[in-house]
């Protein structure tokens, strides 16, 4: 089977939602990947119920599915559906491929673990650029307290004196010259 007949990672990616803190890919668009119907794929699940844990497999709560199918578009079609679909996580989803046994579908699992990889890199990337705001935000707010007593020394020094009084009447000074 030629990888042109698989969705290609960055659709994969785009499948792969976040729901719980976890990244997931439902049900019916890891059955799409595999070459299976949502229902084959569910069943072969429940067949081999101890080898999903609920850290690989959970089902959906009514809030949740609601949520997901206005985020994503191509779940419209879940919108009247009365089942709550299941989300698998990327250990799940490797699962899933090793219980249909097919060839499509242990072959579809290397994008869809590419596809988890891919996205925990960017997800790793984006912490280190956060670490490094952070770190900046945190010099220069020193900088700032610096910067803002300069130009306040600087606004002191521009701030004309106050002329001199001269007092009246006869003093000192005065008899001297």
């Amino acid at each position: 089977m030629d990888n042109k007949s698989l969705i290609p990672v960055e659709r994969v990616e785009s499948r792969i939602l976040l729901i719980r803190g976890q990244k997931v890919i439902l049900d019916v668009d890891l059955a799409t990947l595999y070459g299976v119907s949502t229902g084959t794929l569910n069943q072969a699940v429940k067949r081999n119920k101890q080898r999903f844990p609920e850290d690989f497999v959970f089902q959906l709560i009514r809030i949740e599915k609601d949520e997901v199918i206005t985020i994503c578009d191509n779940l419209k079609k879940l919108k009247y559906s009365a089942w709550l679909p299941y989300a698998f996580t990327e250990h799940g989803a490797i699962m899933a491929a090793n219980v249909l046994n097919s060839s499509r579908a242990i072959e579809a699992s290397v994008f869809v673990v590419r596809a988890f990889i891919k996205l925990r890199e960017i997800l790793a990337t984006h912490k280190e650029l956060a670490q490094k705001l952070i770190e900046l935000e945190r010099i220069l707010g020193v900088h700032d307290k610096a910067i803002c007593s300069l130009f306040d020394a600087i606004k002191k020094l521009m701030t004309p004196p106050l002329p001199k009084r001269r007092c009246i009447g006869f003093g000192a000074r005065d008899r001297e010259e």
